[in-house]
């Protein structure tokens, strides 16, 4: 059986406040061919579905067209967990119905310990899920004294491997953030102050762990307890990490091999997210040969002099510019330096070299005239008590 494990979608998500959804549908739509090339039996997506509890009705429509192409054309079975960004009343609404087209919706903690079974080409595995949920609710549902995520995590894994069979092929799905992991700066953290973290070691004894919340892919503590990644780069914490997917090959032969090969699959976005820096103008020329023009950038400016309309200018040849730091100018002695320089100028030197560089000329002997009487006015005008 050929499994695929992705997570962490967030379809409808805004990248500074400029809407995904258009590389989202190209992304979902490589996974769905990626689907048919790599013959997959059954897809794993653990949790942050969506990127808000509301999500916006487009987002709902991607999702919608998207698992109706798996499910009902394609006939790969899905089991979906829900994330922290997800509401799980809306992700799992209908979830009992949908189970018919081969669709299973894991919201409730309730049901943990009752696993999909999932049976193809005469294999079978068990699918167990632990959708995202905090210490409290853990508490208020099993009448149990857990304090923090790792004991309520813990305790969840527990319930679900006392009554396993250890020689069927078992897989754990859950959404949480395992200690000592690669973070980025676009996950949302579950809890403040670090107390989110839980362990690794509980989940050892499943075939497989398919992790969702963090956005690099990575594995903790052994190979096969394993966070996929998400499907696009969603800050610019996240430039270097290849995004992919991660394909599992189970079997159960004489031997009782169960996990038997896990590879992982890139999965490119059309637009890519980078960090550009340098000088203003060595930027502004390698803008008229850089091949990616259009990916959502983050630009440095090294210069230690001010640039008018410096992003406006960029933008010419880079429309996708989402953010400028003009990292020259940070230094507190340039500062310095040139806040000094400038008070030894006047008004007039100071709104001329402005004039000059906003409109590439020379202020006139007429503007001149104009500028100068103005400012006389101003320093000689009496000051209103």
């Amino acid at each position: 059986m050929r499994i695929l494990h992705t997570s962490d979608w967030h379809i409808g998500r805004q990248f500074h406040n400029v809407s995904l959804l258009d590389d989202q549908k190209v992304c979902l739509e490589q996974l769905i061919e990626m689907l048919k090339v790599q013959k997959i039996d059954l897809l794993l997506i653990a949790g942050d579905i969506y990127d808000r509890s509301v999500p916006p009705a487009e987002a709902v429509s991607i999702l919608h067209k998207t698992l109706s192409h798996i499910c009902l054309e394609l006939k790969i079975k899905v089991v979906i967990i829900s994330g922290n960004h997800d509401g799980p009343e809306r992700l799992g609404f209908g979830a009992d119905l949908l189970q018919q087209s081969g669709l299973y919706i894991l919201t409730d903690i309730k049901q943990i310990a009752s696993p999909i079974k999932i049976q193809i080409n005469n294999q079978s595995v068990n699918v167990y899920g632990i959708p995202y949920c905090q210490p409290e609710h853990v508490r208020n549902v099993f009448k149990n004294d857990v304090k923090t995520f790792d004991d309520a995590h813990t305790f969840l894994v527990d319930q679900i491997t006392q009554s396993f069979n250890k020689d069927d092929i078992n897989i754990l799905m859950s959404h949480c953030f395992v200690g000592g992991s690669e973070v980025s700066e676009s996950e949302r953290p579950l809890s403040i102050g670090g107390a989110d973290t839980v362990t690794w070691q509980p989940m050892a004894q499943f075939d497989y762990v398919a992790l969702g919340h963090l956005h690099a892919p990575q594995y903790r503590g052994e190979t096969h307890i394993r966070y996929s990644g998400s499907l696009m780069k969603y800050s610019f914490s996240e430039v270097n990490q290849k995004k992919s997917v991660t394909i599992i090959e189970c079997s159960k032969d004489e031997q009782n091999k169960k996990v038997t090969d896990i590879q992982m699959l890139p999965i490119s976005q059309p637009k890519d997210c980078r960090i550009i820096e340098d000088e203003f103008e060595t930027i502004i020329r390698n803008s008229f040969t850089d091949t990616h023009p259009n990916d959502y950038l983050l630009i440095r400016v090294t210069d230690k002099h001010a640039i008018i309309d410096a992003i406006g200018k960029l933008r010419t040849n880079y429309p996708n510019i989402l953010h400028l730091e003009k990292t020259g100018m940070l230094a507190d002695t340039q500062i310095t330096s040139v806040t000094r320089e400038q008070l030894k100028r006047s008004e007039f030197e100071l709104f001329s070299e402005f004039y000059e560089q906003t409109q590439n000329e020379k202020i006139s002997p007429q503007q001149t005239e104009v500028l100068t009487d103005l400012i006389n006015q101003l320093h000689t005008k009496e000051p209103q008590s």
